[in-house]
């Protein structure tokens, strides 16, 4: 058991105060703030503190996979198979979705006979494998994600009032599927420039239109009045983007402190505020599609994107202890046979809890301090700051040390 430095990660969508508040550290930051990494990944591992020294994880498993990850290690080649995030945003990112297995590999082997080096800004697949991730929002998070139900999209369409948008409603409404979804994407994706330029502002304006429209006193406000907004606020990020009309058609999803949203191999996604505590596998595998100036790929998104459309369910947090002294833990379930991650509300002054199936894994302190006891050893972590836990660390245990403490445990997942 060791403590474990995180990665910080500096992009433009990120915050200058999200991710330095939850540390501890001066606000605001010097820089935008979005991402905090807690792995093996090879872009930016974090780095364990063995006797005062720093070495980075991907460097550890590396060098004694069977005693870092124990059993686990031949089924992932010896890898770490997950990524742990803090994730920080204060603008969208951009539109994107991830491969499956096979089409990673698929694609990682095409990008390699053709020469593609590895960390050429036009490469789409930078290793073989899926990348299904969960997020679990610490404050209130807002997403886009997965292809709303077509009649919904319809409704939407046709409230705007926009007669521009008039024949895209009228093919979607014929074609109410995944296949229609797939041809009004396509479209809207690949349209010309000069069309795009003069469809977009009347789709602005519609928008604007229909959030300033008055409403019955008990009507409970506009059905699509986030929809509208969240149109207005990607335009404005990201003006004459297509991204910003394939966005009408993807869900609208607000998570509250402790829910989670899983995202599988297909779904179109794009995160839109908020901080939360992401897992992944451990790949770097992302097909754009608009919203950001970085290289987008349309052929090769539509060759992985799942069109089916679906509201993506909340993940609730599901309850697996509850002591009298007032600690408690969750479990988030997810088919990932890649990773686990479990939620843990420690009580001021409360008894240990011990942390099942704990190694190898991440314990990660988003809130107070938390005291972690394995053998002899003990180790303390506050907010922004976590431990590895090698597959030898069997039976550990956590306590709050003067005040209630959140603290994540992430493990490899079932088979």
């Amino acid at each position: 058991m060791h403590e474990l430095v995180g990665a910080l990660r500096t992009y433009a969508w990120g915050s200058r105060t999200a991710l330095a508040q939850l540390c501890g550290r001066p606000v605001p930051s010097a820089h935008p703030e979005a991402e905090l990494w807690f792995g093996a990944h090879p872009a930016d591992p974090a780095h364990v503190c063995v006797d005062g020294h720093k070495r980075s994880l991907l460097d550890l498993v590396g060098a004694d996979p069977q005693h870092e990850l124990g059993p686990v290690a031949p089924a992932f080649g010896g890898r770490l198979p997950f990524l742990l995030k803090i994730l920080a945003a204060e603008e969208p990112l951009s539109l994107q979705a991830h491969p499956s297995a096979v089409q990673a590999q698929a694609g990682f082997e095409r990008e390699n006979r053709t020469r593609v080096p590895l960390d050429s800004p036009m490469r789409n697949y930078r290793d073989e494998n899926h990348k299904p991730e969960l997020v679990v929002a610490l404050e209130r998070f807002e997403a886009l994600a997965g292809f709303r139900p077509p009649v919904r999209t319809v409704t939407l369409l046709r409230a705007l009032g926009v007669d521009a948008l008039r024949p895209y409603a009228d093919l979607l409404a014929a074609q109410p599927d995944s296949a229609g979804l797939r041809t009004l994407f396509t479209t809207w994706i690949t349209l010309p420039q000069t069309a795009l330029a003069a469809l977009l502002p009347k789709v602005l304006d519609g928008c604007v239109r229909y959030l300033s429209e008055k409403t019955e006193p008990r009507s409970g406000g506009k059905e699509f009045a986030a929809e509208a907004r969240t149109t207005l606020e990607l335009a404005e990020a990201y003006p004459g983007d297509a991204g910003v009309l394939a966005a009408l058609l993807l869900n609208r999803i607000t998570l509250q402190p402790g829910q989670g949203l899983f995202l599988s191999a297909g779904n179109l996604h794009a995160y839109l505020r908020g901080i939360g505590v992401e897992i992944m596998a451990n790949s770097d595998n992302v097909l754009r599609g608009g919203l950001t100036p970085k290289h987008v790929d349309v052929p090769e998104l539509l060759r992985v994107l799942d069109f089916e459309p679906n509201e993506l369910p909340i993940i609730e947090p599901e309850p697996i202890e509850h002591t009298s002294d007032g600690s408690c833990s969750f479990r988030y379930r997810t088919p990932a046979p890649e990773f686990a991650l479990r939620r843990f509300e420690l009580a001021a002054h409360a008894a240990p809890m011990t942390i099942p199936d704990s190694g190898p894994g991440i314990l990660l302190c988003t809130s107070g301090e938390v005291r972690l006891w394995q053998g002899t050893d003990d180790l303390r972590i506050t907010s922004g700051n976590a431990a590895w836990i090698s597959a030898g660390d069997t039976v550990v245990r956590a306590a709050a040390s003067t005040e209630p403490a959140q603290l994540f445990c992430a493990c490899v997942g079932a088979p």
